[in-house]
């Protein structure tokens, strides 16, 4: 490697754009040292040439030995640092560089321009030699086609031209992320990149050799969520949504605001966020991941700012997502309350698997109905009181939605009931649908005490079941007491009352006798199912209290047993 090295720092010293368009060689117009080989010993890198070695450089724990004068001929950094303390009397030459752009991977081909060797100027070392180059002060004035020249037209060339390395570049961005912002590397990116996905692919012309930029395109169908779902016919326009979705969540936000302001279509910026966001859920599974990502609460919180305000932009169980993830990184309430109101806008138009979100830990319930019950009261706090409010439809998705997370062995007595009881008591007109999830919930927690199973039924109205959901209610054992007992008693007031309006017609057509007579049987077929009634309470009190009077002498026993063992 040292000879082929040599062997081209003799060539033609001048910038030559290689084959492809992704290279590009540099090398200087002269070269005011030449090396004889370049030697690597474990942390040391030794520059070798027929001069000793005069300068040491430390670029975190690797060590360069250097030497002064390829360095002071083409840095204003080196420069002013030797040549002040030479002003100084000092005699050190060893200095220490924190905080190198792109570290000593890129001060290591910084050195070899220096010294007259050539080097490759690639899509992903671009950004890290630029900002590089202007660290160390690499400028015109010190000599002609020095790098920071050489680096701003390679960039300039690819981020026109190339839509593969420009996000490439934006990438390499991530560890330079400063002086990127501050030489405009990112906003050059993000212009390019917004211009060409408002673009046709066709018209972007991706090459044969852009695998990127052919896979996002060949994949799409396949890969996108939303090509049969209420995204209708934008598949071909999101060709783009693969490909930014390696950017870190700054950057990509940064791209999206561009593509926002060159009038993108809301549902393609909501599409391309949502793939974004799935993507990214997809490597995290609990708080702690969140934490040494790159993604934070304040960045995240950028996100949520730049979702579009149109309706049905992005979907519904993606903003619960985007929800559930804001509330874990402690963002804004503020954030957090737009997105309980903005799903709480949609759920008339929904069905019940649109609001099922998974739990990422270990223990919890299946389903995050936490994220439910927060909407559902969002609805009931600010849209229910609009006279045009669907609430009977709305309750009716609510009521799915118990009946699917029922079978949820980890779902608390006390999240069901909220759930249930979260919209006005006027929102069910039938309650056929609720019972049903109460009965699911019943049966698959069979432990359930009776207080517990009071809870649950607590928000069922019997008198808003249907016929057939109450004679099934009332055969039902798995309901609490009090529930089959009214129940009960509902369809003796029904069938009275029904009788009643019988006799009502009978008394009109009958002589005095005949309606004394019909009184009486009606008064004995009434008191004989309230004496029924009575019974069954009084056998239930005696049961609880002979059920009291079994705990008692059960501790007694306990307590003798334990005093024999001792």
């Amino acid at each position: 490697m040292r000879k082929e090295e040599h062997d081209q720092a003799s060539r033609s010293r001048r910038s030559v754009y290689g084959r492809k368009r992704n290279r590009c060689v540099i090398s200087p117009a002269n070269a005011s040292t030449m090396v004889v080989a370049i030697e690597r010993r474990e942390h040391s890198w030794f520059f070798r040439t027929n001069d000793t070695s005069d300068l040491t450089v430390f670029v975190g724990e690797t060590i360069f030995h250097l030497h002064k004068l390829p360095m002071v001929s083409k840095s204003g950094y080196f420069s002013r640092l030797i040549f002040q303390r030479r002003k100084n009397g000092e005699t050190n030459s060893t200095l220490n560089i924190d905080n190198f752009p792109g570290g000593y991977h890129i001060f290591h081909l910084v050195v070899k321009f220096c010294y007259g060797l050539a080097i490759d100027l690639t899509a992903t070392n671009v950004a890290p030699l630029y900002s590089a180059a202007h660290f160390l002060e690499m400028t015109e004035d010190f000599q002609h086609g020095n790098l920071i020249s050489n680096a701003e037209a390679f960039l300039s060339f690819i981020v026109f031209s190339a839509w593969k390395d420009t996000l490439l570049i934006l990438k390499s961005c991530e560890d330079v992320s400063l002086r990127a912002d501050k030489l405009e590397i990112v906003k050059q990116c993000s212009e390019s990149i917004a211009w060409k996905a408002c673009l046709d692919p066709q018209v972007i012309g991706c090459s044969v050799d852009d695998e990127l930029c052919l896979n996002s395109l060949s994949n799409n169908t396949k890969n996108l969520k939303y090509k049969n779902d209420s995204y209708g016919n934008i598949v071909e326009e999101s060709w783009w949504f693969e490909d930014v979705s390696i950017l870190r969540i700054d950057h990509f936000v940064e791209v999206i605001n561009v593509i926002k302001a060159k009038g993108m279509k809301p549902k393609l910026v909501g599409g391309s966020i949502a793939y974004w966001i799935s993507k990214w859920l997809q490597k995290i599974k609990n708080v702690k991941d969140c934490d040494h990502k790159e993604v934070r609460g304040d960045t995240f919180e950028c996100l949520i700012r730049i979702l579009p305000k149109e309706r049905n932009s992005v979907c519904c169980n993606f903003l619960l997502h985007l929800l559930k993830v804001g509330l874990m990184l402690n963002i804004d309430p503020e954030l957090t309350m737009e997105l309980d109101i903005r799903v709480a806008t949609m759920l008339e138009s929904l069905c019940a698997e649109d609001l099922l979100v998974k739990n990422f830990k270990d223990g919890d319930t299946m389903y995050d109905v936490s994220l439910v019950i927060r909407v559902v009261d969002a609805y009931a706090t600010y849209i229910s009181k609009d006279p045009k409010a669907r609430l009977d439809t709305v309750a009716g998705v609510v009521d799915d939605y118990l009946a699917l997370v029922a079978r949820d062995g980890q779902l608390l007595v006390e999240c069901f009931q909220l759930l249930a009881e979260a919209l006005p008591e006027d929102a069910r007109s039938c309650n056929d649908k609720l019972y049903r999830a109460m009965d699911m919930y019943l049966k698959a927690h069979p432990t359930l005490t009776e207080e517990e199973r009071r809870t649950v039924c607590r928000s069922l109205k019997y008198h808003k079941l249907s016929q057939e959901a109450r004679n099934h209610a009332m055969k039902n054992d798995r309901l609490p007491v009090n529930i089959t007992l009214l129940l009960i008693l509902w369809e003796q007031v029904k069938l009275t009352k029904s009788t009643l309006s019988k006799d009502m017609k009978y008394k009109r057509s009958k002589p005095k006798e005949v309606v004394i007579e019909r009184t009486k049987e009606l008064d004995d077929r009434w008191l004989k199912p309230l004496k029924e009634l009575q019974t069954m309470k009084t056998d239930v009190e005696k049961m609880k209290v002979q059920l009291s009077n079994l705990q008692v002498v059960s501790l007694k026993l306990q307590r003798q047993v334990g005093i024999g063992l001792r």
